[in-house]
């Protein structure tokens, strides 16, 4: 048993989704960012997957909540108690005493003051005695491998759970960025409306992600990649007897079209606001897509056709961000963009 404490270095992507823990260079921990409460004591039950469990199967003593919204903290103490349970599963061993904890955590680019100082302050009651933030696009440009301190213009389009981050990167800074409250759980609200408007089925959240990652797509024509039709069971909206509908990918990229075609426009918004030698590197380079909206069939395709720009998907699009904020751990004396 070890008796002193020392400081354990970690870094975190801190998702409207999922939250992911890097150490020693690392993934030790990927979870949804969900927290199961005591709605009487206010006491954390489950964290992660187990919360993510009873997402929307609770009964009236228990409460889940997804203390991030928009790529926002959303609710304080919700948020504290997860960070809390997750960093809880990072330490291994036994010891007397939780070791200080050195932090980088990855924040949307577009949050105000009063948003950091809420992620912060999270961070620091979690256990955190030495806190670093870095913008979310910056992390997942250096976890995609790109050099961000290069006099090169490098751009990202990062698709989160609530929020899509856009920002084109030289000289360690980001010279042009739009941050849009849309993103993946856009996409899951589209889903959830379709269904009701079209097929006057009831789907929860979690069956419209289901259908989101079994049939979602961004084109109506993918060819030999197209996926096989998914089965959707729920209540009828108006009789609440049970239906069967058979759902193909071409009618979810039609729903999906508007949130898709936002989030074109403001790569074109972020593009428009760019240096002229910057855009000329851009063009040359290519543009990077990171987040779980990437994985969505057919966008790298449809945003090359439409902006004449090639989309490059990252190898592993989820752990991006996560990947880049365990690099600026290492390098925190080099990285002077880290706050």
């Amino acid at each position: 048993m070890k008796l002193f404490s020392f400081t354990k270095e970690i870094a975190m992507d801190l998702g409207t989704a999922n939250t992911i823990i890097t150490c020693d260079g690392k993934i030790v921990v990927d979870e949804p960012s969900v927290v199961a409460m005591d709605r009487r004591t206010e006491r954390p039950i489950a964290v992660g997957m187990k919360a993510k469990m009873m997402y929307e199967k609770t009964n009236p003593d228990i409460i889940t909540i997804r203390p991030l919204r928009d790529g926002v903290i959303a609710n304080f103490n919700a948020c504290e108690q997860m960070m809390r349970g997750l960093i809880k599963m990072v330490h291994t061993g036994s010891r007397l005493f939780n070791p200080s904890l050195k932090m980088v955590i990855g924040v949307p680019s577009g949050s105000t003051e009063v948003e950091l100082r809420a992620v912060r302050d999270s961070a620091e009651h979690a256990g955190g005695r030495e806190v670093y933030l870095i913008y979310e696009p910056m992390a997942a440009a250096i976890g995609v491998g790109l050099d961000v301190l290069a006099p090169q213009g490098n751009m990202i389009v990062d698709i989160g759970g609530g929020s899509t981050e856009i920002a084109v990167i030289s000289l360690g800074g980001i010279v042009a960025d739009k941050s849009i409250r849309v993103a993946g759980d856009q996409l899951t609200k589209d889903i959830q409306e379709y269904m009701s408007r079209q097929h006057n089925v009831k789907v929860s959240e979690r069956m419209a992600e289901r259908i989101k990652i079994n049939v979602g797509a961004a084109l109506t024509d993918l060819g030999s990649e197209a996926p096989e039709d998914y089965v959707v069971h729920g209540p009828n909206r108006i009789t609440a007897l049970p239906m069967e509908v058979h759902i193909c990918y071409q009618e979810i990229a039609h729903c999906l079209e508007k949130t898709v075609a936002s989030i074109e426009t403001s790569i074109l918004g972020a593009l428009e606001a760019t240096p002229p030698e910057l855009y000329a590197d851009i063009v040359q380079n290519g543009i990077y897509l990171t987040g779980g909206g990437a994985l969505l069939r057919g966008l790298a395709k449809r945003f090359t056709d439409k902006i004449k720009i090639p989309f490059h998907v990252a190898d592993t699009p989820l752990h991006s961000v996560a990947k880049g904020t365990g690099i600026a751990l290492k390098n925190i004396g080099n990285f002077s963009f880290l706050m």
